[in-house]
């Protein structure tokens, strides 16, 4: 009996994150793995336009690949931020 009444006061339901705290973090993983997936596509923009050879459309579809890139990591970093600082406000 005593072993059911130390598990009833671990506080363990008091210790679990509330929805704020777990809707912030699927967010921030979600900015996350578009960040990361951006910046994969710009690695790969850049192979695209190393390989390129001179050629004018692979090099202007490189361009635009990294153009597309950049604005997506850029994207993902302010999302990442602006998620961050509304939740402060929220606590």
């Amino acid at each position: 009996m005593i072993h059911l009444i130390e598990t009833a006061h671990a506080g363990v339901i008091t210790d679990a994150p509330s929805f704020q705290q777990i809707g912030t973090n699927v967010l921030i993983f979600l900015l996350s793995t578009a960040g990361i997936i951006a910046i994969i596509a710009l690695v790969i923009a850049g192979t695209m336009y190393f390989f390129s050879a001179g050629d004018e459309r692979k090099t202007e579809v490189a361009k635009q690949a990294a153009k597309y890139s950049v604005i997506g990591i850029i994207l993902a970093l302010s999302g990442a931020i602006l998620v961050r600082t509304i939740g402060q406000f929220f606590q």
